[in-house]
């Protein structure tokens, strides 16, 4: 068996939520979130794009349904002992094989959390999944139960975070002593992502993100890749991974002549990143810091360049992203804890004068403020 927690962390964590099912009155949860496997069981893959359903009642019983391939993948890697298969064909109705399941455990008339929002639940699934139940037991949305668990991590999740941010600062390294004129972005992105795997880490939930020229005023991944000019700019967004947790980092780098202009948005995107920094702290709240992202921009003049967002937490995710709940955007009333980790990015694009800067870390809530997780410098790179 490959887990990654002791037995004690994993049961300790069903513990606190079959309480908070019980507070919230449920006989038990249908969990779709792959995160939310992982995080209770172990359980680690990618089979969650079928329909595939981790079933946790309030007297601490576990049941996963998912397809064939899988049943070896969750005995593997997971302690759930029932495991049981629903069969691939055209008829296939994998909702109506877990009311099954529901009702031999004395289910019905019951009253069932269910994690509506996931990756792990198409809208057709979940329209097939309440058509099966409708009429047998009562659902309610606990989408973000798991969610407000996960949020603050353990000791043993805190190292591997750390290890993750040692990762990610190696990926920096590697893109810094590559990037110049003349240079692929692929091959920039080939040493990235090579230096997580030579350092034992993982697949990222979502792609790295890499654009140069017009294209470094992006923040997401797209398909293409050019070589950098002489005169160029090259933004990048990426995250070291191990066992799934994520630290991640973005930064634009300089090519070439220097623009007083993307100079001067550089310092603006510091000084925004600290005073978010500064705003992280117990007590204080998501919307807080970035209250204290808007106040930043609007002293440097560089409002009208920012985004409407200014980072989230990190954890254990999945594909098709990386980020996690909740998010640094405005009014959030979430408060920050010990334990939480949050990726701050200050995102800068000039539309009109063509110009990029990014900047953006990863750091862990401590009982009087935060710390960096990552080692390496956060000046101007000008290359």
């Amino acid at each position: 068996m490959a887990l990654h927690f002791t037995a004690d962390e994993l049961l300790t964590r069903r513990q606190r939520t079959q309480a908070a099912l019980n507070a919230g009155g449920l006989d038990g949860m249908l969990i779709f979130r792959q995160e939310s496997m992982f995080y209770l069981t172990g359980y680690d893959t990618f089979g969650y794009v079928f329909f595939q359903c981790l079933y946790l009642g309030q007297d601490g019983r576990m049941l996963l349904l998912t397809r064939s391939a899988d049943r070896l993948q969750a005995h593997h890697t997971s302690d759930i002992e029932d495991i049981r298969v629903w069969v691939d064909g055209p008829d296939a109705e994998p909702a109506v094989d877990l009311k099954g399941v529901l009702a031999e455990f004395g289910l019905a008339g019951k009253r069932l959390g269910v994690e509506w929002e996931a990756y792990g639940l198409t809208a057709r699934n979940g329209q097939r999944l309440s058509a099966a139940l409708d009429g047998f037991c009562q659902l309610e949305d606990v989408s973000d139960l798991i969610s407000r668990l996960r949020v603050i991590k353990s000791p043993a999740e805190i190292d591997y975070v750390r290890k993750a941010a040692g990762l990610a600062d190696d990926a920096y390294r590697a893109a810094r002593a590559l990037t110049a004129p003349g240079v692929f972005e692929g091959t920039i992105l080939a040493a990235m992502q090579g230096a997580v795997f030579e350092g034992g880490g993982d697949y990222p939930g979502n792609e790295f993100i890499i654009g140069s020229g017009r294209d470094a005023l992006l923040c997401r991944y797209y398909t293409g890749r050019r070589h950098l000019s002489g005169d160029d700019q090259l933004t990048l967004e990426w995250a070291g991974v191990y066992r799934h947790y994520h630290a991640a980092m973005m930064r634009t780098f300089i090519i070439g002549t220097v623009n007083p202009d993307q100079v001067a948005m550089y310092e603006a995107a510091r000084d925004a990143l600290e005073a978010v920094k500064a705003a992280i702290k117990p007590g204080h709240t998501y919307g807080e810091a970035f209250a204290a992202h808007v106040s930043a921009f609007k002293k440097s003049g560089m409002e009208n360049h920012c985004l409407n967002a200014c980072g989230y937490s990190l954890g254990t995710t999945f594909a098709p992203n990386w980020m996690d709940w909740p998010m640094l955007y405005a009014n959030n009333p979430v408060v920050f804890a010990p334990g939480m980790v949050v990726f701050c990015h200050m995102i800068l694009f000039d539309e009109q004068k063509g110009l990029a800067m990014t900047l953006g870390e990863t750091v862990l809530v401590t009982e009087s403020g935060n710390q960096r997780l990552s080692q390496v410098p956060l000046d101007n790179v000008i290359l």
